[in-house]
């Protein structure tokens, strides 16, 4: 299988793990090591972009302004990446920001940043014009990955960043299908093989 870099993963409705239902994953990386993406359809329900740029306590701008009294209070959510190291933050966002020490060129239209000054940076209104954070990620170790893909977990899809950061998270996993020709509503729960 060439490589997924890039692309997206569909979870199937017959997905066992409930913190994959309905998932959209988009692939950062992957290597004879194994896979790692971000879930980018499930917004944490309690989460929002200007509170963890307050919980992470980061400092002050360069103008000074401390962002417990910053007027840019930044209500996007904030993402479920996956279910391995939770407490770790991931920023996938358009290309026109980049930084030397945490940045990672996914494609030509995404960048993966994991530093973070562009937390900072968003919650001052300032950074990439789109963008997704996420805390966690999802992994999968060598074969593991495309193992799940042959026993029908997952279909594949060519990543759009339009459907990354523009569609609404609800409608993500539809729209993916829907884009690959299938119709969501005729898929069945139940696992099997054609």
């Amino acid at each position: 299988m060439s490589s997924l870099t890039g692309k997206l993963l569909i979870a199937m409705p017959s997905m066992p793990d409930p913190r994959f239902a309905h998932a959209v994953v988009f692939l950062c990386a992957q290597s004879h090591e194994g896979t790692m993406g971000l879930i980018i359809n499930k917004p944490l329900p309690d989460l929002t972009l200007g509170e963890l740029a307050r919980h992470l306590e980061l400092d002050p701008g360069e103008d000074g302004t401390d962002l417990a009294e910053a007027d840019h209070d930044d209500d996007r959510p904030v993402h479920f990446g996956g279910p391995v190291e939770t407490g770790r933050g991931f920023v996938l966002h358009s290309p026109d920001y980049f930084s030397e020490d945490g940045s990672v060129r996914i494609s030509d239209s995404i960048v993966l940043t994991t530093s973070r000054d562009i937390v900072a940076q968003m919650s001052r209104g300032l950074g990439p014009a789109r963008a997704i954070t996420a805390l966690g990620y999802a992994g999968w170790a060598s074969g593991q990955l495309e193992d799940e893909i042959r026993e029908g977990g997952w279909l594949i899809a060519d990543a759009d960043d339009t459907l990354v950061f523009a569609a609404p998270d609800a409608e993500k996993w539809d729209r993916t299908l829907t884009k690959l020709g299938v119709d969501p509503r005729l898929l069945s729960g139940a696992p099997g093989h054609a």
